[in-house]
């Protein structure tokens, strides 16, 4: 029996379980503006033209694989699985109804549903053949009454197709945003009677018998042909939508496999939530499980406490080889692993990676989680981290390396060009290679904001060697340009660092914070409680009062000392546009939304005194 209370002490000094990483080695070249270049010195390898290459050679190759599987409504819940050969079968019928349909690049496939098999065989189906897919957020169809959002991608790409899962679930944002001649495709359900649209049923569709047109339209697909429009988050302007080409996918997934060559070798297992209307869902996740011949088992809980219980049910069945998911997701999972042995033994059982994507992690649940790793099996699990956009496709740059450090970024991806400009007093993540969008799909006007007079992305993104002395050690992220602000005095404020700093000691009461101070004296926060901590809990307040002492203590300066703090009694809204569907807050609409709350953090010591969720630093001297 192995000796666990020795393990558990000893677990920040325990071996990482082996798993083959890449080079993590970069040319970094300074120059005299002030700007740097740096690319990996391993090359790209060759890579396909089109993306559904994978899925044809998955086939041929391991046809009774499972490639998707999903949970039945039956009783029980069995899971229901699609083989890579059933795959290929459904995709070339659906295929031939999108070509006989007519669509295009000019005329897309839009989708407005959720993760599941309709979802990924119709978007598979449109790539293997030429046909442009654009998977929309489901929460602007059945949270916002007015489908704007919905309204502002069909306007701007005018589709020839939409597909939504249930008739009746997105019937009103169907009739708010979809021109009438504009035909839907419904997974169950019916529009109610007297509705202008023609309807398909997707069964239908899929019972399309396929011609030789399919393969004639597959061949026809080169690396510059568009696979998707993926739409940004539109948290300042309107949602834009990003050109995806097939060599921007292909490519992608060839620099992953180079950095992380692990996953060819053991054909990647994923439990996964992640919304495939985002990138990293849609274009990573299930791509790193097409590209590498493994299995997505699709998960149908949320990164939550109350979400949380779909998830564990899953991860009590099937041992993933990696875990892809947000801080919170982790936080959350690791609560219900100190006490579910049966789960720990599941989950750890195949483990070799786990990418929590976001600055902000504590620090205790990161030592959490290898003690708990440690305790099931003597290893820790490499934890790594990186950075990219949409418009990277996503992968860009990484830090392939065991050991999760706040804010480290890496180095880029082999086959991508990155420059740091110098911008204000930042330096801007720059990125140029075959993985990065040509556009934004109708809006030719944003291109000289997008684009510097080298042809290189601008990423929005600030980077700073982690070592300036040794920077091949890589990056460290220094926040989003737009995001930071200056105090009144004109001093600059890096909102990330303020963040991650107040997110360090947050448990067990705060979810997440937002930094205010533009144009004013001093910093405060905006405070979102962890579910089960309510603002006029006695104990919490008091808990939050000696962390935010904590914070403003150890402040250097007016740039990084928070003075006041308010606890938000309503949690973030998705349907105002404070969440993402990845669970983080968007900063800039909690601000818009809530700047009546701001003004009440700033206003004067009597007002402040009669608040009863208003915390004001103890502090001597400032």
């Amino acid at each position: 029996m192995q000796d666990t209370a020795h393990k558990a002490t000893d677990h920040a000094a325990a071996p990482y379980r082996p798993v083959a990483f890449g080079p993590y080695e970069a040319e970094i070249q300074p120059s005299p503006d002030g700007s740097y270049r740096l690319q990996a010195q391993q090359p790209l390898a060759a890579y396909p033209q089109r993306f559904t290459e994978h899925l044809l050679r998955w086939a041929a190759e391991r046809p009774e694989q499972t490639f998707l599987a999903r949970r039945s409504s039956a009783p029980g819940r069995p899971w229901l699985r699609l083989s890579y050969a059933q795959t290929l079968g459904r995709v070339r019928a659906l295929g031939q109804a999108l070509l006989d349909l007519g669509l295009s690049a000019e005329r897309p496939l839009v989708i407005l549903s959720g993760n599941e098999f309709e979802h990924a065989l119709l978007t598979l189906a449109g790539l293997h053949v030429g046909v442009a897919v654009a998977p929309v957020s489901p929460s602007y169809s059945l949270l916002d009454p007015a489908a704007a959002r919905v309204g502002h991608a069909v306007k701007l790409l005018t589709p020839g197709l939409v597909y939504a899962a249930d008739g009746e679930a997105y019937a009103r944002a169907i009739a708010q945003a979809v021109p009438a001649d504009v035909p839907v495709a419904l997974g169950q359900g019916q529009l109610p009677a007297g509705a202008a649209h023609r309807t398909l049923a997707f069964a239908a569709l899929q019972g399309t018998a396929a011609t030789a047109a399919v393969e004639a339209a597959h061949a026809r697909v080169q690396g510059d042909t568009v696979a998707k429009f993926l739409f940004t988050s539109g948290s300042t302007k309107a949602p834009k939508a990003v050109v995806n080409t097939h060599r921007m996918l292909c490519a992608n997934q060839q620099m992953y496999a180079q950095c992380y060559p692990f996953l060819q070798d053991v054909p990647p297992v994923l439990v996964d939530w992640l919304p495939w209307h985002h990138t990293a869902g849609g274009n990573s996740n299930l791509g790193l499980v097409l590209r590498n011949g493994g299995t997505m088992y699709i998960d149908e809980g949320k990164p939550t406490p109350e979400g949380a219980a779909e998830t564990v049910a899953n991860l009590r069945e099937i041992s993933p080889t990696a875990i892809y998911t947000v801080p919170k997701g982790l936080e959350v999972l690791v609560q219900h692993l100190e006490h579910d042995e049966a789960l720990r033994n599941n989950l750890f059982r195949e483990l070799r990676l786990v990418f929590a994507a976001g600055a902000a992690m504590p620090n205790a649940v990161i030592e959490a989680f290898d003690r708990l790793a440690v305790q099931t099996t003597g290893f820790r699990v490499p934890m790594t981290m990186g950075l990219g956009m949409t418009e990277t496709a996503p992968f860009a740059v990484s830090h392939h390396r065991p050991g999760w450090q706040a804010g480290v970024i890496g180095l880029p991806a082999p086959g991508l060009h990155l420059k740091l400009a110098p911008v204000g007093d930042k330096l801007e993540v720059r990125y140029r290679g075959p993985s990065i969008t040509p556009a934004y799909w109708r809006q030719p006007e944003l291109a000289a904001e997008t684009y510097d007079e080298e042809g290189f992305l601008c990423s929005g993104d600030a980077a700073v060697f982690i070592d300036p002395a040794r920077p091949a050690r890589g990056l460290k992220f220094d926040g989003r340009i737009a995001e930071d602000f200056k105090l009144i005095s004109g001093t600059w404020v890096s909102v990330s660092s303020v963040r991650a700093r107040a997110m360090a000691q947050a448990q067990p009461h705060v979810h997440d914070v937002v930094v205010t101070g533009d144009s004013r004296d001093w910093l405060g926060l905006l405070v979102f409680l962890a579910p089960g901590s309510q603002a006029d809990d006695p104990a919490v307040q008091a808990w939050a009062q000696d962390w935010l002492d904590a914070l403003a203590a150890t402040g250097t300066g007016s740039s990084n000392r928070v003075l006041r703090a308010l606890l938000m009694t309503e949690p973030p809204s998705a349907a105002r546009g404070e969440l993402t569907d990845k669970g983080s807050l968007n900063q800039r609409m909690v601000l818009k939304n809530r700047a009546d709350l701001v003004q009440t953090l700033y206003a004067d010591a009597a007002a402040t005194a009669a608040h009863p969720h208003l915390l004001q630093a103890r502090l001597k001297k400032v």
